[in-house]
């Protein structure tokens, strides 16, 4: 089970509720005793309509929370929620143990490296466009083929790319 924490004020499912330090370490223990094993932290909004923010935006909302959680729940996996490569490489040296990237690697060019070279199993999703154009004329030839075909071609460019297809979480 995963639970996920966004450390934001505008997402869809609990935008700016755990925004504060204290309030998300309450979150994550609740989410914890009831039965999560894996912790995803993110703090840029996702949600349909939602715009980018800054890496330094994004690191400051989460920085303390991620820095210091494998200290607080040292048995609990840790998984990022970023589209961005400095994010994940802050998040990376602190401990997380998978990264979340919602954009399926498409929004920053430097994220599939990161996860190469750090070793570090990843979750990929599909989207098409931003999250802040995502559900404006959504175009499918056939819906479940072309999700199928974008994940098929993104986990064969993992595999040429020498990625574990182990690491790979769709």
């Amino acid at each position: 089970i995963m639970g996920v924490l966004n450390v934001t004020p505008d997402s869809f499912s609990d935008g700016g509720l755990f925004f504060e330090e204290k309030k998300a370490n309450s979150q994550i223990k609740l989410m914890l005793n009831d039965g999560a094993r894996i912790i995803d932290i993110g703090g840029e909004s996702t949600r349909p309509g939602s715009e980018t923010i800054t890496e330094k935006e994004e690191w400051f909302r989460i920085n303390i929370i991620v820095t210091e959680f494998k200290k607080k729940f040292p048995k609990a996996i840790l998984s990022l929620d970023t589209r961005k490569s400095k994010v994940m490489i802050n998040g990376i040296k602190n401990g997380v143990d998978i990264i979340n990237d919602v954009s399926g690697l498409k929004f920053d060019n430097k994220s599939f490296d990161i996860i190469k070279l750090k070793n570090v199993p990843f979750i990929l999703h599909h989207m098409q466009g931003t999250p802040a154009t995502m559900q404006k004329n959504p175009k499918y030839d056939d819906a479940l083929l072309d999700i199928y075909d974008f994940f098929e071609e993104k986990i064969n460019f993992c595999l040429k790319k020498k990625y574990k297809k182990d690491l790979i979480i769709v």
